[in-house]
């Protein structure tokens, strides 16, 4: 029998079929080593889903593992741009993505994302990670790419709701930005 990779949810319970997870990981670590030419990056760790096999691997444990390997590959992707261009290229990358965050943070409460056409995320919850990271990027708070994983938003309908997937490219870039210089 064959070592599992995480712990499993248990018999009964639900959790990631432990064979796509073990076959995206192993085709991730040859991504991982062989660099940039791969064509694999951290947006695909960030955006791989899962199906769900009831006594498959714990959910925990695989979302903190692809946390960390997200994490690996944008500090990979760092060490080759300031091997092949220095650290302010880097930094000045960075804070062009922080930079495209910017307007969103200045908007209004309420009017900073499309509104949902049916259900989404409750505009009051999006709202709050909106002003946090505002206050992250003035010095006045920390945040750390986990606090904003770790989201989770309350469902409301058409105006009193954002469109999930424009909320989540959003975040996804933010996300990227803290990592980035966490």
């Amino acid at each position: 029998m064959s070592q599992d990779t995480f712990e499993r949810a248990g018999f009964l319970r639900v959790g990631y079929a432990p064979n796509e997870v073990d076959e995206f990981l192993a085709r991730a670590k040859e991504a991982y080593s062989a660099g940039e030419s791969s064509g694999f990056d951290e947006s695909d760790v960030r955006c791989v889903v899962f199906p769900r096999k009831r006594g498959g691997y714990k959910t925990e444990a695989v979302d903190a593992a692809l946390d960390r390997l997200e994490a690996a590959f944008i500090q990979a992707r760092r060490a080759q741009v300031v091997q092949a261009s220095g650290e302010n290229a880097w930094l000045n990358d960075t804070y062009a993505q922080a930079k495209s965050l910017y307007p969103r943070l200045l908007r209004p409460s309420g009017e900073r994302f499309k509104d949902a056409e049916g259900w989404g995320y409750l505009k009051e919850d999006v709202d709050a990670i909106v002003d946090r990271l505002a206050d992250y990027f003035d010095g006045k708070s920390p945040l750390s790419s986990s606090d904003v994983r770790d989201l989770a938003f309350k469902p409301a309908k058409n105006e009193k709701a954002y469109d999930e997937a424009v909320v989540d490219t959003y975040l996804e870039r933010a996300v990227t930005v803290l990592v980035s210089v966490e």
